[in-house]
């Protein structure tokens, strides 16, 4: 398998941190400007150009949830990403849009926002993201309580879209001290292996954090 990604993108982290759970073999194909061709590769099989993008034999696979379930059905390890009753899977994939949409959305609006020209810049929408994020981290700490993991106790699809999500959130929003469940969450994703392998990857991109990365993770 091919994975078209760069270690510092949140969402390729999440398809990352599947991979790296199981141990499961892949190629790099670094999508960076001096890489011209991947960066083509990658445009011929995703004309949207969105990262990251598994080719595994005839299947190119976009979006990195449809990716990890991808590797769950079709490479799958000791660590499932779903588990195998449905009505529980739908709780992983309704905590996966969770840290997607009310986490790293708001999170990625507040970064993008510093790299406009101040002309374009969107105060009013920083600010809802702002609360967006306050309201998204109270509703998780409470879910939190007493679990582990986002859906329990295995290790899942939810925590791969949670880790960075989390990790990045708190350098442009910070999680505090009134969170304590979510705060010790994020600790505890931080040490997981595969986890602590992304983030030790992309450590050399930190100078490219748009807001300045915190002195710290």
């Amino acid at each position: 398998m091919k994975l078209y990604a760069h270690p510092f993108s949140s969402y390729c982290q999440k398809a990352l941190i599947a991979l790296y759970e199981n141990a499961t073999p892949f190629e790099w194909a670094l999508l960076s400007p001096e890489n011209e061709p991947a960066l083509a590769a990658h445009a011929a099989l995703w004309p949207l150009r969105r990262m990251p993008v598994l080719v595994d034999g005839a299947h190119t696979v976009v979006e990195a949830s449809v990716i990890v379930e991808h590797l769950d059905l079709h490479h799958p390890g000791p660590v499932r990403m779903l588990p195998a009753d449905a009505r529980a899977a739908l709780e992983v994939r309704a905590l996966d849009r969770v840290f997607d949409n009310y986490v790293m959305t708001p999170m990625q609006k507040i970064v993008f926002d510093v790299i406009c020209a101040p002309e374009h810049r969107d105060p009013h929408g920083v600010t809802q993201a702002h609360r967006l994020l306050d309201t998204a981290y109270a509703w998780l700490d409470g879910r939190l309580a007493g679990r582990r993991w986002a859906a329990g106790e295995a290790f899942g699809l939810a925590d791969c879209a949670a880790a960075p999500a989390l990790f990045y959130a708190d350098w442009v929003h910070p999680i505090g001290a009134t969170h304590r469940e979510l705060g010790a969450y994020r600790q505890r994703l931080l040490a997981r292996p595969s986890f602590a392998r992304a983030v030790d990857e992309a450590r050399p991109y930190r100078s490219f954090f748009p807001p300045g990365a915190p002195d710290r993770d």
